[in-house]
C-alpha cells in the first residue's frame, strides 16, 4: 500500500482542493435505488438503508429528499489507509471553527464534506493547519 503516513508530513502536504458545486446525502431502499438511474461519488449500506452521496443537482432531478447541503474539500496528499491522527487533527481544528464535517477516506484521498456556507471558511481553517 502506497501514500503517505507521517502526519506532519500529510498535514504541511494536505493540498485541500474546493470541489464545484454542492452534494448532499440521501438514502434510499436497495430497490429503489436499483429502479432509478443514480450515479453517487459515494455510497455505504447501512442497516436502515443505502446511504448515497450525489450532486445536489442529480438529487433535485430525482426527487430525493436531503436535508445537508454541502460542498466537498478534497485532501490532495496520498494519505495511507493506516495513518494515525490525520483526519483527528482536521476534524479537531473544523471543530474550533464551529464547523462541521463528514469526512470519506478513500483509497489515494480523504474528502469533507462541510455545509456549503462554511466551505470558504474549512478552507481558510485547513490552511492554518498546514502550516
Amino acid at each position: 500500500m502506497l501514500g503517505e503516513t507521517d502526519l506532519d508530513v500529510l498535514l504541511k502536504s494536505m493540498k485541500p482542493v474546493l470541489r464545484d458545486g454542492e452534494f448532499v446525502f440521501c438514502t434510499l431502499s436497495p430497490e429503489r435505488f436499483n429502479e432509478l438511474a443514480v450515479q453517487p461519488i459515494g455510497q455505504f449500506q447501512e442497516d436502515e438503508g443505502l446511504t448515497l452521496i450525489l450532486k445536489r443537482e442529480q438529487a433535485d432531478n430525482l426527487g430525493l429528499q436531503y436535508e445537508y447541503i454541502s460542498r466537498m474539500i478534497t485532501l490532495s496528499v496520498h494519505s495511507n489507509l493506516n495513518a494515525v491522527g490525520f483526519l483527528a487533527a482536521i476534524t479537531g481544528k473544523l471543530a474550533e471553527y464551529g464547523i462541521s464535517v463528514n469526512p470519506v477516506a478513500a483509497y489515494y484521498h480523504d474528502h469533507l464534506f462541510v455545509p456549503t456556507e462554511k466551505a470558504n471558511a474549512a478552507m481558510e481553517a485547513l490552511a492554518e493547519l498546514s502550516i
